[in-house]
This record gives structure tokens, C-alpha cells and sequence, in this order.
């Protein structure tokens, strides 16, 4: 897969917040996200359990061999049928550096609208740009890794999109009662166990998605994927690192982002194709990459 970063040269110039008149930087905020991964990886590879980076990261494997330089989050995914070995692994060899919230094991985890687990750092703290479910988690806010599950999708479009809707109609009570301070806890594992009938369900399925419990973005953001294209995982250079993500990664990133998204040699060098005026990070508004702030829950 040929690679060239020419098209962006100041990688550290994308600022995500001020301290002290310091700025701190996208690729500072990179740097620490890869001790996690690197910790993610050498867990998962310990026990023999295959994850995937997906969405803006799969595209940096693509374009940048690494990061997207404006990018300020890493995405994976975890199969369901590894779920549970995962959680198991990462209480087993999950080094002290580092701690995880799901739901399994802290019922105040949020099981809609977002990731199904986060794996974060210790010492340092982060601030997302959420204004829907806060993190309600007394473990704390730690720079993070996103870790959502990928599922099986019925192949029956009204049947999954009716399976779809009980979630769209749960999800307003688990919002209001959460930002009430209330833990609509028998609403989250409804939303669980339902997302988990229905992954067992569809074991025979050729289709692969992000699980209903996250239930639009199978049509404002990602597509249905055959599952043929997702595995195996293979691995890809990522930052001088060998990551896993998906078997046809060039197919599955134009399903996501169109036939457009990845870099174009124009017979002098790369071209970005994402508009200059939006690269930029997104989904961080405050970070102290040395030691944890106090935050209101």
C-alpha cells in the first residue's frame, strides 16, 4: 500500500486546547492514545483474540500509514462471539497503567449512543465534545481508546430495522432519566440482552455492522458490510506498528466515506481530498495529558 505524507506538513500544529499558554497538540494527544493501543494489542495478542481499528484510524492505515494528523480519537472493534474473552483478558492482564469502563463492569457505563467500552490511561484526563450522555463513571475520564463491538445484521432490512426502532424508542428515557442523574439501569440491560438475542439470531448472517445498540449509524454514517470484507483482520503499518483492521480495508473505507476518501497521487504528490477548512479535531475540548483533573459527575 503506498503512502506519502507530503500533503500535510505540520502535523503538530493541530491544536486541541491551551494550558498555561501551552498548547497542546493533536499528535500529543496520538502519542498517548498508542500506549493504549499498544497495550490493547499486546493483550489481545496474549489471548488470542482479534480486534480491528475502524473508521477514521482504518482510513489513517489507508492514507497515513498511521493517524489522520487532524484525527484525535482511535476507533477499534471486538467481534461479539469475543465479547466476553475479551472483558476477561483485559481483568486478567490489563497492565495498572491503564483501566476500562463497559457496562459489565460498572452499570453506570452508558450502553447506547457511542462505544461499548472505553480503555483509558491513567493520570491524565480528557474532556469530549458530548453534549448527550455524559460519562457518569467513578473511575475517572483517562485519555481513551473507543472499543465497540461489531455484530451480526439481519439480512432482512425491515426485520433489522424494526429490531432498530425498540432501541431508537428506549434511547430518549435512558437520555432524560441520565441527565436527571438517574440510572435507568433496567433500560441498559434490556438494550444488552436485546442486543445480544438479536446477534444470536443472525449468527448465520453474511452481514456485519455496529451493533443495534447504536441504532442510526447504519444509515447516516456506516453502511451494512459484508462480513467476507471485514474478516479475517489483517495487519497493517500503523505509526512504525503492525495493527489489525479489516481484510478488504480499501473496500470497506469506500462503503463508509465514499469513493473519494482516500489520498490521490497527481503525478507530483499525495493529495488529501478532505476539505482544508475541516481538518481539524473534533471530538476533544479540554486535555491534561499529566495527571487527572477533577470532573462533576
Amino acid at each position: 500500500m503506498e503512502n506519502n505524507n507530503d500533503c500535510i506538513k505540520d502535523r503538530e500544529d493541530y491544536v486541541i486546547c491551551e494550558k498555561n499558554g501551552i498548547k497542546i497538540t493533536a499528535r500529543q494527544l496520538q502519542l498517548e492514545g498508542l500506549t493504549i493501543m499498544d497495550e490493547i494489542h499486546r493483550v489481545c495478542e496474549k489471548n488470542n483474540i482479534k480486534y480491528a481499528l475502524i473508521a477514521g484510524s482504518a482510513l489513517g492505515i489507508v492514507n497515513y500509514k498511521g493517524f489522520i494528523p487532524w484525527d484525535d480519537d482511535i476507533d477499534l472493534c471486538i467481534l461479539r462471539k469475543d465479547w466476553n474473552r475479551f472483558i476477561d483478558a483485559l481483568n486478567k492482564d490489563l497492565s495498572d497503567n491503564f483501566y476500562f469502563q463497559c457496562f459489565e463492569n460498572d452499570k453506570n457505563f452508558n450502553t447506547i449512543n457511542g462505544p461499548t467500552m472505553k480503555i483509558r490511561k491513567k493520570n491524565t484526563y480528557i474532556k469530549e465534545s458530548n453534549f448527550l450522555l455524559k460519562n457518569r463513571c467513578k473511575s475517572g475520564d483517562g485519555i481513551f481508546v473507543d472499543v465497540i463491538i461489531y455484530d451480526n445484521v439481519n439480512e432482512n432490512k425491515f426485520i433489522d430495522e424494526l429490531c432498530r426502532t425498540v432501541i431508537k424508542i428506549i434511547m430518549p428515557f435512558i437520555v432524560f432519566l441520565d441527565n436527571l442523574h438517574i440510572n435507568p439501569i433496567h433500560l441498559k440491560k434490556f438494550v444488552v440482552w436485546f442486543s445480544n438475542i438479536y446477534s444470536r439470531k443472525c449468527e448465520n448472517s453474511k452481514l456485519m455492522s455496529q451493533p443495534i445498540s447504536v441504532p442510526w449509524e447504519k444509515f447516516l454514517h456506516e453502511p451494512v458490510f459484508l462480513k467476507e470484507d471485514i474478516l479475517p483482520f489483517k495487519l497493517y503499518d500503523f505509526e512504525g506498528r503492525k495493527y489489525y483492521s479489516y481484510n478488504n480495508i480499501e473496500k470497506i473505507l469506500k462503503e463508509w466515506y465514499g469513493p473519494n476518501c482516500l489520498k490521490k497521487w497527481d503525478g507530483e504528490k499525495w493529495i488529501e481530498p478532505y476539505p482544508i477548512e475541516k481538518r481539524k479535531p473534533k471530538h476533544t475540548v479540554d486535555l491534561n495529558l499529566n495527571g487527572s483533573d477533577a470532573i462533576e459527575k
